[in-house]
């Protein structure tokens, strides 16, 4: 088949190809690399213009006056200048309900496209969207990235691109997406608690891992515990990044002499993978109930990493507390109580990192997760 994938969040998309191509079929991905991460990508849209030295200047003074940033029209004209090459293909999966990142109306505009010239649909339920902000707004979750905003409402200019997905420009392109798509699949059960009941949902597949070209690596806890944390200053406060930072410095005083802390900031995905390669715990984030991309990734590499995987995750899987990851919860005791745990008993340390593998081997590989893909659009007409 011919699968033209669109958008890229934290590699998904990329990993996907790589399965879909193992399976024998044709695969283009187009997208802006997600930011400062760079991932790669067979049709960029990536607004260079609008990050080069001349124009930068004039994109901040526009900004600042209008409120509007020009690289959201770059974007939608790169897409729309590739618009003969993006037809004929029998598969079109969206990485979110808006994957080019462009004005509303334009996006609504090159959507339309889109699902014109090709056979079938599908939406990934995948990062913010419409029906996952109204369920957090609604306080469906027992907590949710938008919990700093709850407890803090003069945080709202930091939740802004969240708010962007209640205006009545954005349920508009929710809208088309939905009348257009043939199904809307969950990557985990951040997402697969807003969807259920709806009549599109066709259920959770996990995030695919490439198993093969990540490691698994030995590091046994001796004298030193390794703990990593990688902060991306745009996702800092919805990520509860402040209790991790609150819960080392409790521990860098109670284990002066055996705990080793690395940070990092804003680091591109290719360096950042490879950054944590000695660390024997990752903080990934605490605001959720399954893992994100880094997440799995760490856990693939045989780390222990808190996380989300709250009750729903481990009844879905079958897990016990504690057994593949650590469920990161927005309370700096908590996290100060595991990781002493972890500190104190580093024998805990290799089997969870040892369980993490052979869970993302079991439920995440690659081709494994693109064979679940198949199976779920075939059952769609």
């Amino acid at each position: 088949m011919k699968i033209l994938l669109l958008g890229e969040y934290s590699h998904l998309h990329n990993t996907f190809k790589k399965g879909l191509e193992a399976l024998g079929h044709q695969v283009i991905l187009v997208g802006d690399g997600d930011g400062f991460k760079n991932f790669p990508v067979d049709l960029s849209i990536r607004p260079k213009s609008s990050d080069s030295y001349f124009i930068k200047p004039f994109r901040k003074l526009i900004f600042k006056m209008f409120k509007f940033d020009i690289a959201l029209l770059e974007r939608g004209l790169r897409f729309y200048f590739y618009k003969n090459q993006l037809r004929g293909f029998d598969i079109v999966q969206l990485i979110n309900e808006k994957p080019i990142k462009t004005t509303p109306a334009f996006e609504r505009y090159l959507l339309k496209k889109v699902f014109k010239n090709n056979t079938k649909s599908f939406l990934l339920s995948c990062g913010i969207d419409y029906l996952s902000v109204q369920f957090m707004l609604n306080k469906g979750f027992k907590y949710s990235l938008m919990n700093p905003y709850f407890e803090n409402p003069q945080v709202k200019n930091e939740f802004q691109y969240i708010f962007e997905y209640t205006t009545e420009a954005h349920k508009k392109t929710h809208q088309l997406v939905y009348e257009h798509c043939k199904g809307v699949i969950a990557t985990d059960f951040d997402y697969v608690l807003p969807l259920k009941g709806h009549p599109l949902f066709l259920g959770l597949i996990p995030n695919p891992v490439d198993c093969e070209s990540i490691q698994q690596l030995q590091l046994k806890p001796e004298n030193n515990i390794k703990v990593f944390l990688g902060i991306n200053r745009g996702t800092y406060v919805k990520k509860g990044i402040p209790f991790f930072e609150k819960a080392l410095e409790i521990l860098k005083t109670k284990y002066p002499d055996t705990l080793e802390i690395t940070i990092v900031e804003n680091i591109p995905y290719n360096k950042y993978i490879t950054l944590f390669d000695q660390a024997h715990i990752l903080l990934d984030q605490v605001y959720a109930y399954d893992q994100g991309y880094n997440a799995l990734e760490a856990m693939a590499k045989g780390k222990v990493v808190f996380t989300g995987a709250e009750k729903e995750f481990l009844e879905h899987y079958k897990l016990k507390e504690d057994e593949v990851c650590i469920n990161a919860l927005p309370n700096v005791d908590a996290i100060v109580k595991k990781l002493s745990w972890l500190i104190e008993n580093p024998g805990e340390i290799e089997k969870i990192g040892h369980n993490a593998r052979a869970f993302i081997e079991r439920e995440h590989h690659y081709i494994k997760v693109a064979e679940r893909y198949l199976e779920s659009w075939k059952k769609v007409d």
